[in-house]
């Protein structure tokens, strides 16, 4: 078994709110991140494919063809996007770090298994100080 990963980057804003709260109950749980004018990050975006590697090719999947299915699925939905307001894969969902991660591998993890490989991770950093690992 081998594990590639694939680094890739975007900006984005959002805001972490409920909709149903109002402004000083959702500022004393999210704090500044709720601010009703959003706020935004330059994330980075680490995601680690496993499988066997081709005898045939001696690759696990083609750095190329992942490339392609992150950008068309994940990059250009959020790249200088709202997630609570544009980004189809976050409608209805509070847009953490932690949903973000999980939304990104809803997106990836069937055009990866089509390749021949199989997701292993989804690590998305917001800040150098926090970042999130999913594993499905």
């Amino acid at each position: 078994m081998i594990y590639i990963t694939r680094r890739e980057t975007f900006n984005a804003a959002h805001r972490l709110f409920r909709p149903e709260w109002d402004d000083d109950k959702n500022l004393q749980v999210f704090g500044k991140c709720s601010n009703p004018n959003w706020h935004g990050h330059n994330y980075v975006l680490y995601v680690t494919v496993k499988g066997n590697v081709d005898p045939e090719t001696g690759f696990l999947i083609n750095l190329k063809d992942l490339s392609k299915i992150l950008n068309e699925h994940v990059i250009e939905k959020l790249d200088h996007k709202n997630m609570n307001l544009e980004v189809d894969f976050m409608k209805g969902r509070i847009a953490s770090t932690e949903n973000l991660a999980i939304g990104i591998w809803e997106q990836i993890e069937e055009p990866i298994r089509k390749l021949g490989a199989t997701l292993h991770s989804v690590k998305v950093y917001e800040t150098e100080k926090n970042f999130i690992e999913y594993q499905g």
